[in-house]
């Protein structure tokens, strides 16, 4: 399976290296290491995360503190969100 990253998942995730790497580089790798590894398991195993909150996507959990969101859609796995777990998700609409 093809694995792309949307425009709003890449910026989480520059957004929590961002906020690690001022913080402590070392973890800042070592975080990013394992979104990595995480999205590369799901070209091969798409199915490896839980059903998501959101109907018709799917959750995986590469650290205890982050929530990556995605979908399938035909051969491609689709990277909607990277979230700390911490945030809520879905987020809510305002009105």
């Amino acid at each position: 399976m093809n694995v792309r990253w949307t425009p709003e998942a890449e910026q989480d995730r520059t957004a929590i290296w961002e906020y690690l790497v001022a913080r402590d580089t070392a973890a800042a790798l070592r975080i990013d290491r394992l979104f990595g590894e995480a999205v590369s398991g799901l070209a091969d195993f798409p199915m490896l995360g839980h059903p998501g909150e959101v109907v018709g996507t799917r959750e995986l959990t590469p650290h205890r503190s982050y929530r990556l969101i995605y979908e399938i859609v035909e051969e491609t796995v689709w990277i909607l969100a990277l979230i700390h777990t911490a945030r809520q998700w879905p987020p809510i609409s305002t009105l």
